[in-house]
């Protein structure tokens, strides 16, 4: 699979995010401002998995479908997938 430059810049802008979070608790901040931060990390982490996936699922459907295959296994994979990731 070939990632895009958007997908390796949202997994940057998750690193910047983490490690906002470490600088945060060397600081001693507040809980609710650490735990507002890495409730946000998770959700962009979130977000990117489902791009990968979603983005990973349509090549891979296109490609079945051109040669003829069935996809409904690799659509039921990659919807375990995302189930698993919660």
């Amino acid at each position: 699979m070939e990632y895009t430059p958007q997908m390796k810049n949202r997994i940057k802008r998750i690193e910047g995010q983490v490690r906002a979070i470490s600088r945060m608790m060397e600081e001693g901040k507040d809980c609710r401002e650490l735990v507002g931060q890495m409730s946000a990390a998770r959700n962009a982490l979130d977000r990117a998995l489902g791009v990968v996936v979603s983005s990973n699922l349509e090549q891979c459907v296109r490609q079945q479908i051109e040669s003829g295959e069935d996809s409904e296994e690799m659509i039921q994979e990659a919807v375990n997938m995302l189930v698993k990731s919660r």
